[in-house]
């Protein structure tokens, strides 16, 4: 049963290799995502903030 649990897993070094490179290529793309995500937040705290800038000065100004 081991020995053909063994055969099983593919032991090619070509595969261990092509996985290597996608797992490289995975972890770039969610570094870029969470710089995108970082990005975007802080855009969106920035127009919270102006938003909430405008609102204070339109209910300071009279009817």
């Amino acid at each position: 049963m081991a020995k053909a649990l063994m055969g099983h897993l593919n032991n090619d070094v070509r595969t261990a290799s092509v996985l290597a490179v996608e797992n490289s290529r995975l972890r770039r793309r969610v570094g870029d995502l969470e710089s995108l995500v970082l990005r975007l937040q802080a855009e969106n705290d920035r127009l919270a903030a102006a938003a909430r800038d405008e609102l204070k000065v339109e209910d300071l100004q009279p009817a």
